[in-house]
């Protein structure tokens, strides 16, 4: 695993900050309320077969598709220690230990997606990170994400630098000219069965 960051974003998540980020998120509502997310991202998309998520934290996501798509192989990206080790006791999870701006899918996946990752990337290091999401997938790449129509830096639990909020698909489909949007929507933070950060996802298909 990389020890030595290339980015001060990554240190903050690597350390501290990720570990106490992971306590505060998990449980069996948490991974409920992804179930109902992910049930509505892939509406309009065929089975899948493979997956990976880019930043996987302690898995939340890849046990829900797991529910949902029970046929699918699981890969996950994550460079926090305290992640990784929730991750490798997941059943049935390949796990990649490092960071989403190195490359580590030897093969491409069905699906490769992101949730809440490219808001804490640095900016200009976001199209390595849209490259490998592009180069991983094989047919659907899906971000669910802070969305603002133009770049915005936003304070972040009292820290500078660390959440950007952009159009994230919408640049991909600008560098990609393979992938079209084929859904799209929003999951609001006072939802009353599943609410879910104010996330705006996107589901993109390559051509």
């Amino acid at each position: 695993m990389t020890e030595t960051y290339a980015t001060a974003q990554e240190r903050f998540w690597a350390g501290e900050f990720g570990t106490d980020y992971s306590a505060r998120n998990q449980g069996a509502a948490q991974i409920e309320h992804r179930r109902a997310l992910w049930a509505e991202v892939l509406r309009q998309a065929a089975p899948l077969t493979s997956l990976c998520e880019f930043g996987a934290n302690i898995g939340l996501n890849l046990v829900a598709l797991g529910q949902l798509q029970p046929a699918a192989v699981r890969h996950a990206i994550e460079l926090n220690p305290t992640a990784l080790a929730a991750l490798n006791a997941l059943d049935g999870v390949t796990v990649h230990a490092g960071t989403v701006l190195e490359r580590h899918l030897t093969a491409p996946v069905d699906l490769t997606f992101t949730v809440g990752v490219l808001i804490h990337i640095a900016p200009e290091r976001l199209t390595t990170v849209y490259d490998h999401l592009h180069a991983g997938s094989r047919r659907y790449i899906a971000v669910a994400e802070y969305y603002n129509p133009t770049p915005v830096e936003v304070p972040y639990r009292g820290h500078d630098a660390r959440l950007f909020k952009r159009d994230f698909a919408g640049e991909m489909l600008d560098r990609f000219n393979d992938l079209r949007l084929i859904d799209y929507g929003f999951r609001y933070h006072r939802d009353p069965a599943h609410p879910a950060d104010d996330l705006t996802w996107f589901l993109m298909e390559k051509r």
